[in-house]
């Protein structure tokens, strides 16, 4: 059993991805972990796992068959030693939230997802005077990776992105062109909204909106855009990841019809 079998063990079981998705590039490229635990049966096959690769914060797995034996707790408290202090805990799920307070440690972000579900079909965005909206040409790639920067400066996982980054993402089964839309002024690309579809599942994957260009409704016409293009598509259901303190953002999602549906937490050590 490979990292990603015992992922997908623990998924159905749980209804929750154990491993983000930079988690699962790196695995996929073979991007030496920073962190590398492995438990593994008398047989061989991997029934417990700690991963990391480069600033990443750390993801704990435990096969659902060999849990509540103390191998959850024995990797948290062998990496706690060696210095590591912070775990997701995706879908912060009881026993995980158990799991870290027992350690002494805390909640110190949270990220929602969001979901909506496309009962009919939506409004058509309303853009801006003199942006114009259209999909994702090659040579706009640099472009993209500036404003994204601009955009999530503060962000500790987004703002990362160069373009290794985006060619990374780019190379995945799941990209289409035609779900990748950026806005322009003048010449200018000032934001973005890059879709995902994987599962038959939509996602709002990233909006960037450059910060000269924020509070306009950029956010709300390019978000409104990737989600007509979707349901276009056939899709019916449409999630997204935003910070839980993000109330900006929040604000546009929910004034979309955005409801939570469930959270990932950042656990630290105290």
């Amino acid at each position: 059993m490979s990292l990603l079998d015992l992922g997908a063990r623990a998924q159905a079981a749980d209804g929750v991805e154990p491993f983000n998705e930079a988690s699962l590039l790196a695995m996929r490229d073979g991007v030496k972990p920073r962190v590398l635990v492995l438990h593994t049966s008398d047989g061989g096959e991997i029934i417990a796992a700690a991963f990391a690769a480069g600033e990443s914060p750390v993801e704990l797995v435990v096969d659902p068959t060999e849990r509540r034996a103390g191998l959850g707790r024995g990797m948290l408290d062998e990496l706690v030693a060696e210095g590591e202090q912070a775990f997701w805990a995706h879908g912060d799920l009881p026993a995980a939230r158990a799991l870290a307070t027992s350690a002494g440690l805390r909640a110190q972000r949270t990220l929602l997802v969001l979901r909506l579900e496309l009962t009919e079909p939506p409004a058509t965005e309303v853009v801006p005077e003199g942006v114009t909206l259209r999909t994702y040409r090659p040579d706009d790639a640099d472009a993209i990776i500036e404003v994204n920067a601009r955009a999530f400066a503060h962000h500790p996982e987004q703002g990362a992105m160069d373009r290794a980054d985006f060619d990374r993402r780019r190379s995945s089964d799941w990209f289409d062109p035609a779900g990748l839309f950026v806005a322009e002024r003048e010449g200018r690309i000032i934001g973005f909204h890059w879709t995902k579809v994987e599962g038959g599942v939509g996602e709002v994957y990233v909006v960037g909106i450059d910060p000269d260009a924020q509070g306009g409704g950029l956010g709300t016409a390019l978000t409104a855009r990737g989600i007509r293009h979707m349901y276009e598509q056939g899709l019916r259901i449409v999630e997204l990841y935003v910070e839980g303190d993000n109330a900006p953002a929040l604000a546009v999602y929910r004034r979309l019809g955005f409801v939570e549906h469930a959270k990932d937490v950042l656990y630290v050590g105290r």
